[in-house]
Formats: C-alpha cells, sequence, structure tokens
C-alpha cells in the first residue's frame, strides 16, 4: 500500500496516479447548467442560474477534488466562455424561474485564473450577465487580486466571490494539498471586504483525517472561521468519493463519507448563529443516507432549511434512529 506522501510534489504525482478517466467536453458548450432557487441577503427566495463552464484545469492538485473530470488541459479560445453563457442561457429563456435574479459562474477552479477565463473576456461575459443582480463567481483564494476589481467594474450589480476554506483544522487543510494557509485565506478575504465584494465561502464536511465526531466539531470551527472573515454566504459540501485519490485514502482508513446526521447537524448549527446564510450542498445526498425509509423526508427537511434559513425539529425514524 502506497501511503499519503508528505511533501506537495510527492502528494500531486500520488493524487494525479489515482485519477480515473477524464470526461469529453467541448470548449464551446457549458458541462452543465441548471435553475434553483436560493434564499437571498434579502431574505428573498430569488431564481438562481448556475452555469458551469468548460475550461481549463485548476493549477492545484486538491485532494478532495474531482471537477477537473470536466475540465480541458489547455486555455479554451478566446469567445468561448461568452458562447457557452450564451447556450445556456439561450436554453433557459423560456423558463418563469429564469427571471434575472443570480447568476453562479463556477468554473471547477478559479475564475480569475487567466489562463481558465481569458481575461480579454472579461468584457463580454459581463455584458451577457448584466441582467443579473448578483454575480457569483468562484476562485482559489491565491489568485484574489487586481483581476477581481476588473472584472467588478464591468458589472451593473454586485459580484460574489466564493473561497474553498475546506476547512479551518490547519494540519488537515495542509494535507488536502491547496497550498494555502488560514493565514492566506484572510488576506484574501480582507481583500474582498475592503473592495466591497460580496464573500461565500465553501467547507467541507469530514473532509479525509478526520473521524464523525471531529468532522462535525470542525465543521462548527470552520464556519465560525468562515463568518469572522466576513462571509455572508457559507456552503456546506459533503465530502464524497469520486476522484480515485479518496478511494486511495479510504483503502487506508484515512477516510469515509459523511453520515447524513453529520451534515444537518452542521447546518443546523450554522443556521442557528444568525451571522449569514448556511445552506448544504444537496447534489446526490443519497449517497450519504443509511435508510431508505427515512431519507425522502430528511432530504426534504434540509430543502427547507436552505430556503428558510430555519432549524425544524429532527426527523424521528424508527429503523435508523436518524442517523
Amino acid at each position: 500500500m502506497n501511503p499519503y506522501p508528505d511533501q506537495p510534489p510527492e502528494r500531486d504525482r500520488w493524487i494525479l496516479a489515482r485519477r480515473p478517466a477524464r470526461s469529453p467536453v467541448d470548449p464551446w458548450r457549458p458541462s452543465a447548467f441548471l435553475l434553483e432557487e436560493e434564499r437571498a441577503e434579502s431574505g428573498e427566495i430569488v431564481s438562481t442560474v448556475t452555469i458551469f463552464l468548460t475550461n481549463r484545469e485548476c493549477p492545484w492538485r486538491c485532494l478532495m477534488c474531482d471537477l477537473w473530470k470536466h475540465t480541458l488541459t489547455e486555455t479554451v479560445p478566446l469567445g468561448a466562455i461568452p458562447a457557452q453563457i450564451d447556450y445556456a442561457l439561450g436554453r433557459m429563456a423560456g423558463s418563469d424561474r429564469a427571471r434575472p435574479g443570480q447568476i453562479k459562474l463556477y468554473n471547477a477552479g478559479s475564475f480569475f485564473d487567466p489562463r481558465a477565463i481569458p481575461v480579454a473576456d472579461y468584457p463580454a461575459i459581463a455584458e451577457r450577465v448584466r441582467g443579473f443582480e448578483r454575480v457569483i463567481v468562484e476562485c482559489h483564494p491565491a489568485l484574489v487580486n487586481e483581476r477581481v476589481l476588473q472584472f467588478r467594474a464591468l458589472l451593473p450589480g454586485r459580484l460574489e466571490v466564493a473561497l474553498g476554506l475546506e476547512t479551518a483544522h490547519p494540519d488537515v487543510l495542509a494535507k488536502l494539498n491547496k497550498r494555502m494557509t488560514l493565514d492566506q485565506f484572510r488576506q484574501a478575504a480582507e481583500f474582498l471586504r475592503r473592495h466591497g465584494v460580496g464573500l461565500r465561502v465553501f467547507v467541507l464536511v469530514k473532509p479525509p483525517f478526520l473521524d464523525e465526531a471531529e468532522a462535525l466539531d470542525w465543521a462548527e470551527r470552520s464556519i465560525d472561521f468562515a463568518f469572522d472573515c466576513g462571509a455572508t454566504v457559507v456552503s456546506l459540501i459533503p465530502t464524497r468519493f469520486g476522484n480515485g485519490a479518496l478511494e486511495g485514502l479510504a483503502a487506508q482508513g484515512l477516510f469515509s463519507p459523511p453520515r447524513l446526521a453529520t451534515l444537518e447537524s452542521a447546518l443546523a448549527y450554522g443556521i442557528r448563529l444568525q451571522r449569514g446564510r448556511v445552506f448544504a450542498d444537496l447534489w446526490d445526498l443519497e449517497k450519504f443516507s443509511s435508510c431508505a425509509v427515512c431519507f425522502p423526508a430528511r432530504q426534504q427537511r434540509l430543502q427547507q432549511m436552505n430556503l428558510d434559513q430555519t432549524t425544524p425539529q429532527p426527523l424521528n425514524c424508527a429503523v435508523c434512529g436518524g442517523t
């Protein structure tokens, strides 16, 4: 058994060696797009467009990431990103839920990485999203710089940047191979705050190297840390299999996905703080459930918590006990 290395260069190689095949993607088409509802800062429930842009893979090799599956190995041509936005918005134009509210431009990496999103395309991108009140993009904290302000200046609405904190546990964060410290995260968050750019933070629920009790404790601490850094939104992402590396860690007893109850408890903790909105990522949620009897009701409860930002009583299940 090949143990997980101690140094970043060796970690990169270990992670890459365990990857499954990359999915074929088209630089002129988004990998996916969808409409969803989200509770806005005002308390309103707003229609939110999410476009998963196809672009060059992120230069970091994070241990838990599987987003690279839908990326390219080279920079997209000029005009490709605006064309992807046109494609997605054109196919959602007939829906009442597509009325301008928020749009998320997620690119499986960093929007402000010029090798992923060409800077020359910023004006064309901004033109296509000008009807939305809020534009949300994602970025590695190391790339929060003047390009953020350059893009923000082109938008009539509000810009929000989503940063992956992942965890406030300093040792686990280092092992995730994100090549970022908590101080560097604070600095990026402060840059956004100083320039009036909104901050959304991604937090992993049960990253590798933590047991279930530690996972909940550090999810709560990470939520606290995110709000201390000025976040108005925290998105909780249950860590899931699928990138090869996590399967390798699981074989060594170093990772298992969180139980649904851990995600529920972390979300309830964050909402009760009333320091900002806290959402649970519900994609593929059934994978975290051990009980088919209570899962539909628990999924519905989490959806309602996301929208209402309330904490209804946990469900009692005679079969599983609500684990």
